[in-house]
């Protein structure tokens, strides 16, 4: 089968690679479609990010859904021609974190197309996927599989808003508009927020989320003071969901949370981010981490299936296996795409 391979920065490649018969409780899963992710784009332009880094080849992907197509000895619950969404993430279980009910901060995590370990962990961007039984969510006859490749990162927008508690009613800041930033204001919508504000530095992603619960869109790079009216009286928002990792953008998100406000870090920066401690000190801010997910993801995928949260409006296009190079390239450009999946 054909497979997405990423041999060094900017080199791609369409290789070969070997299919695998499934094995007790595994499925083989013919993949339809692949999100590409920020982190797939860390890899193909820079290598890696932060201290990790790619060590050899490896397959990206990890937003994936597709067909099954084989099932192995003591499969139960799942037939050929079944479409599902697969869950990239495979804790161990038995670790001190996983036996804590914190499997997404499991010691021996195996997640798809990641080069944290060594050897990495290839990914889904292939033909085929054999995978255990386990990570194989079923979907309603007739699914949209580019729909339920969006499974994944909407079950990160939505363990991020857990962390940030009961969104009922609180006004809310989403801080960057990349897909992450996008699958938040869904989220935040779907939850009760009283009113979402999102910024972002370009005109194309903000026009994306007004028709999807934004109530209102700040290009900072035009209006750079854009959340200054929110840090009046100490500041105004309840919630920040802050997807950018940008220093600049942090502080400016503090400067606009009113005291006691919440702020879920989403956005990784490319090195450590000074924090502006006396603004977090002074208002008595709550900054929480949040990493990954685990049961969010039956969530996610039943929420698209059922169409509680849409994510098409965020599907900028669809390319071929043939045409990764420049599948990648379009998902590079945020003035011209949200969301860009391969077809398989």
């Amino acid at each position: 089968m054909k497979a997405i391979v990423i041999h060094a920065p900017h080199d791609i490649r369409l290789d070969d690679w070997l299919t695998e018969a499934p094995g007790s409780g595994q499925v083989t899963v013919r993949i339809a479609a692949g999100g590409i992710c920020g982190s797939d784009l860390h890899y193909y332009h820079h290598g890696g990010f932060g201290t990790v880094r790619i060590q050899h080849p490896m397959i990206l992907g990890h937003e994936i859904a597709g067909t099954v197509t084989e099932i192995g000895p003591d499969v139960t619950r799942l037939s050929v021609g079944d479409r599902v969404a697969v869950n990239p993430s495979v804790p161990c279980g038995h670790c001190c974190y996983c036996l804590d009910g914190m499997p997404n901060q499991c010691l021996a995590m195996c997640f798809y197309g990641s080069a944290m370990r060594t050897p990495h962990v290839h990914g889904g961007f292939r033909e085929q996927l054999t995978c255990r039984e386990d990570q194989v969510h079923l979907l309603p006859p007739g699914t949209d599989l580019t729909e339920a490749a969006f499974a994944e990162p909407l079950s990160v927008c939505l363990h991020a808003a857990r962390q940030a508690g009961s969104l009922m009613g609180k006004r809310v800041l989403v801080s960057g508009c990349g897909p992450i930033g996008a699958l938040c204001v869904l989220v935040a919508r779907h939850s009760g927020a009283r009113d979402i504000v999102v910024t972002d530095l370009l005109d194309e992603p903000l026009a994306v989320v007004r028709p999807l619960g934004a109530d209102r869109t700040i290009n900072m790079a035009e209006q750079p003071d854009g959340l200054a009216e929110y840090g009046r009286d100490k500041g105004t928002f309840d919630v920040v969901l802050e997807a950018s990792g940008a220093r600049g953008a942090i502080a400016a998100a503090a400067a606009a949370a009113r005291p006691g406000a919440v702020m879920v870090q989403l956005g990784l920066g490319g090195a450590e981010t000074a924090l502006p401690l006396n603004t977090f000190v002074a208002k008595e801010l709550t900054l929480r981490g949040t990493f990954r997910f685990h049961e969010e993801f039956t969530w996610a995928v039943d929420f698209i299936t059922q169409r509680r949260i849409d994510v098409r409006a965020l599907l900028s296009a669809v390319l071929p296996l043939s045409e990764a190079r420049r599948a990648f390239d379009l998902a590079s450009d945020r003035r011209q795409s949200m969301k860009v999946q391969v077809s398989f």
